[in-house]
């Protein structure tokens, strides 16, 4: 019984020593940069820094929704791309379903840039 215990865990004892060893890099990153870092407690820390010039607005000035709509079709197609390419890698003889899966999932993504275009989402303003 101990001998298909140890088969069974023996692969997630190497991935436990690499959590714990990230989360002790990770802590000893914070601590020794709240220990060793200068902070400073003036008021002019926060301002926003435009070349030696006074700042004409806040720092925290808010983004249009054009932006928005650009990022999601960005994350959208890089997201494809994500997929697309170890399927790739991985399609060989007898992938007939995969191919025909993978070309459905390319012609939906497809439709939603042909919508986006069709709106003018993808027109700068």
């Amino acid at each position: 019984m101990e001998h298909t215990t140890d088969a069974l865990f023996g692969g997630y004892i190497s991935v436990l020593v690499a959590i714990v060893m990230g989360f002790i890099l990770i802590v000893t990153a914070l601590l020794a940069t709240r220990l060793l870092a200068p902070f400073s407690r003036e008021r002019n820390k926060g301002a926003t820094y435009e070349c030696g010039m006074l700042p004409i607005r806040r720092a925290s000035t808010s983004i249009g929704m054009r932006f928005y709509l650009y990022a999601i079709l960005f994350i959208i197609f890089d997201v494809e791309a994500l997929f697309v390419f170890p399927w790739v890698l991985t399609l060989g003889a007898g992938a007939y379903a995969a191919y025909w899966t993978m070309f459905a999932f390319i012609a939906i993504l497809g439709a939603g840039l042909a919508y986006a275009w069709k709106k003018g989402a993808l027109q700068w303003r």
